[in-house]
């Protein structure tokens, strides 16, 4: 049909239906103005009133011509031109309405969305709609820690816990981490949150008279009882002097709940002059932590 002027909006046409709860009053208020009676459709009791006899409109006003009572079953199903929008009622579109190009090239986000938050992308076309959670990547937690100060181990054919003397590393280009990080206290270290998680330490011995020395991780489920996740020993010739020796040692942790699964790591020797070596400066003794993914 031909016109004179800007082409009409009213492109889209949606017929919004409305539910009463009754009374005994004649009068009603719409959600959407009309012009008329006859721009809406009204039933009472699934029977259709006849506009203007029935019932008057104008605007948002709804009067009756005989009041309803509180068991009258009503409603309305909008007629006139007041209802219709170019925008789709909500809920009414599908990713089949949708074209991908909504997305590509808007501007990046304020903030980091939720782990609730939905996103919608596009898989070859068509839009998908995921949580967040799902699309998150990469490491989220990792942690670096080291002794920083040399450690005379007191006993010997026995597991020494290292206690004491942890420093998170705080040199000039490696002292950011990566998450929350990890927390200790006398030598026991909590996770910042759930996952698995590799687990890596290395000890740097000064041995005198010793046959061999060893490294351990152990871990526990319950924040009382440890288990030995990891190993790692060295025989040393002990033929005179001092002997140097370098060992490391990892493992995969399944942290589940981080009030009680922990762990802590431990050195071993053959002889008392058995020192493990440590810097403030650099990472001599030390253990990292890389959160990998969920638990």
């Amino acid at each position: 049909m031909p016109f004179i002027g800007n082409q009409p909006a009213l492109s889209y046409t949606s017929f919004a239906k409305q539910d009463f709860t009754t009374s005994a009053t004649t009068s009603y208020t719409l959600d959407n103005p009309v012009a008329n009676a006859n721009e809406l459709a009204l039933f009472i009791n699934f029977v259709r009133q006849e506009p203007t006899t029935a019932y008057s409109a104008s605007g948002t006003s709804l009067t009756l011509t005989s009041a309803t009572s509180a068991s009258d079953d009503m409603y309305c199903v909008f007629l006139g031109k007041a209802v219709q929008t170019v925008n789709p009622p909500n809920s009414s579109v599908g990713s089949s309405q949708v074209s991908a190009d909504l997305i590509t090239g808007q501007t990046a986000l304020g903030a980091t969305p939720a782990d609730t938050d939905e996103l919608l992308i596009s898989d070859a076309g068509t839009l998908k709609r995921v949580d967040f959670s799902y699309l998150k990547t990469g490491i989220t937690q990792a942690d670096l820690w080291r002794l920083k100060n040399t450690f005379s181990i007191p006993s010997t054919n026995t597991n020494t816990d290292l206690t004491s003397n942890w420093e998170r590393a705080d040199d000039a280009t490696q002292s950011g981490y990566i998450g929350s990080g990890m927390s200790q206290s006398s030598g026991i270290f909590t996770f910042p949150e759930t996952g698995i998680y590799q687990i890596r330490f290395n000890a740097f011995f000064s041995a005198a008279s010793a046959h061999y020395v060893s490294v351990r991780i152990f871990g526990t489920p319950d924040n009382s009882a440890y288990d030995q996740l990891a190993t790692a020993e060295q025989g040393l010739a002990d033929v005179g002097g001092t002997d140097y020796t370098n060992l490391n040692v990892g493992c995969h942790f399944d942290c589940t709940n981080t009030s009680t699964h922990k762990v802590k790591f431990t050195v071993y020797t053959t002889a008392s002059s058995t020192s493990v070596y440590a810097e403030s400066t650099s990472n001599a003794t030390y253990a990292t932590f890389i959160r990998l993914g969920d638990t």
